[in-house]
């Protein structure tokens, strides 16, 4: 709580509305109840901020975090970018997004905030495993115990690091106790659950870290809202091969086999009727309609499963298969990580080739196994649908394939980083696998709108 008077809190009031001419009665208002003022904590650092411009009195109880004396341990000589990234966060008054492509350090620019704000900071990652990644690399940074909030771990420290999910639920009672917060991956921070992570916490300081800012739904505007304007942002293909591996990219378009066809037309045809049966728009948020429609309509259910089956078709076909084996050879000994959209081709793909998959389904110890002798190379091939499309490091990699995925240009660019991460004498290549004669065609096209595959 911040005590001041009546009188002052109606001024400040006025000071806000005149100063930001926005919607300013929601964030302060008078209580009667409790005969005070009250507001959002997300507006913490800014009413605090026009009390100190117009001189008022206060006493300040709403703060629980406080100054914390942080050093580092060894050696730290940030990189131009990264030093050009910290001084327009920094100028921008400590909140901001900054966007960096994967593998090109940005845990360490956090690091370098921390330093600069010294206060008592929440990380928040989207996942147990970059959790603990996190978690390790601070300890090691700053020489101190680090806290944890999220698979069964409830340990609050000056520095903490917490998943989102856990965040979203403990922020209410915590989120008075850091004084900086970052969000790592911050594109998933938009979304209607996630974002009360930031709006539960009164954290002054503010960074958001992702490689992808961009979302399908629009979402990036509620982002700079909750944690400041874009900061700073590098891309891919601004640091290939400086501190990324020098990459190409490959596009292999396999046909189906008669049979493959003729089914894949059949199971096309009885969808793609449905749709104009049902005028059904996809470019008015069709997939919904679909849905809708499908348990409604004659011929709905029939449709869905048309949709799924010629999505399966196109994603396993015998091409597929034989150019897989093909790139597996022509890459023999080097880390190779295939990519698929869903589990059920990813298990298709480990009984096939006898080879290892991790998916959501797999358990904690056995995908830590996996990664360790992958990185160590007692693996040389990891099969993945979607859980190591973010965040994983496995700078070994040096080899993608793309068997099937979504039209999502940010889980394109994610894949493509995970091949990306600096190693001696390595250069990076990610095929992508096209079935001829399906949507896969304009699936490849969407998610291909980055500049990263289009170099000159």
């Amino acid at each position: 709580m911040i005590s001041i008077s009546f009188e002052q809190g109606t001024l400040l009031l006025t000071n806000l509305q005149t100063e930001h001419e926005a919607l300013l009665s929601e964030w302060i208002t008078f209580d009667n109840r409790i005969d005070c003022w009250r507001a959002k904590a997300i507006y913490y650092r800014s009413i605090v901020m026009t009390l100190h411009r117009q001189k008022v009195a206060y006493t300040d109880s709403a703060k629980a975090f406080q100054q914390i004396d942080l050093k580092h341990a060894g050696e730290m000589t940030p990189r131009y970018y990264q030093q050009h990234a910290l001084d327009a966060w920094w100028k921008g008054g400590g909140r901001g997004v900054v966007v960096m492509p994967t593998g090109s350090g940005k845990s360490f620019l956090a690091n370098l905030c921390m330093l600069k704000v010294k206060r008592s900071t929440l990380v928040v990652v989207p996942t147990i495993d970059l959790m603990y990644q996190w978690v390790n690399q601070l300890e090691k940074f700053f020489n101190c115990k680090v806290g944890m909030i999220g698979g069964g771990n409830k340990d609050i420290r000056d520095i903490t690091v917490s998943t989102y999910d856990s965040a979203v639920i403990h922020t209410e009672y915590i989120g008075n106790r850091f004084g900086f917060v970052v969000f790592d991956e911050c594109h998933h921070l938009p979304g209607p659950v996630n974002r009360n992570s930031a709006l539960m916490s009164i954290a002054p300081f503010r960074l958001g870290i992702t490689a992808t800012p961009e979302r399908n739904d629009g979402g990036e505007a509620v982002l700079y809202e909750l944690l400041g304007d874009l900061a700073y942002r590098i891309e891919i293909d601004q640091l290939e091969g400086k501190v990324l591996s020098p990459y190409e990219t490959v596009r292999f378009a396999v046909g189906l086999d008669k049979d493959e066809q003729e089914r894949y037309d059949y199971h096309r045809k009885v969808y793609t009727d449905f749709l104009k049966r049902a005028r059904i728009d996809f470019s008015r948020d069709g997939w919904s309609q679909f849905i809708i429609q499908s348990c409604r309509q004659p011929g709905g259910k029939e449709a869905l499963k048309a949709f799924m089956e010629q999505k399966r078709i196109a994603r396993t076909c015998r091409s597929k298969f034989e150019k897989i084996w093909e790139i597996l050879v022509q890459h023999a000994g080097e880390r190779i990580i295939i990519f698929t959209a869903d589990n059920n081709t990813a298990y298709e793909l480990g009984n096939r080739f006898l080879m290892p998959v991790i998916t959501h389904h797999t358990k904690g110890a056995e995908r830590k196994r996996f990664l360790d002798q992958f990185r160590s190379g007692d693996y040389k091939v990891l099969i993945t649908s979607k859980v190591l499309n973010e965040g994983v490091d496995v700078p070994e990699a040096s080899v993608g394939i793309v068997v099937s995925g979504t039209g999502s240009t940010r889980e394109h660019v994610q894949r493509l980083g995970r091949i990306l991460r600096p190693s001696k004498n390595k250069q990076a290549v990610l095929y992508e696998l096209i079935s001829e004669g399906t949507s896969e065609i304009y699936v490849s096209e969407r998610r291909r709108q980055h500049r990263a595959y289009y170099r000159k």
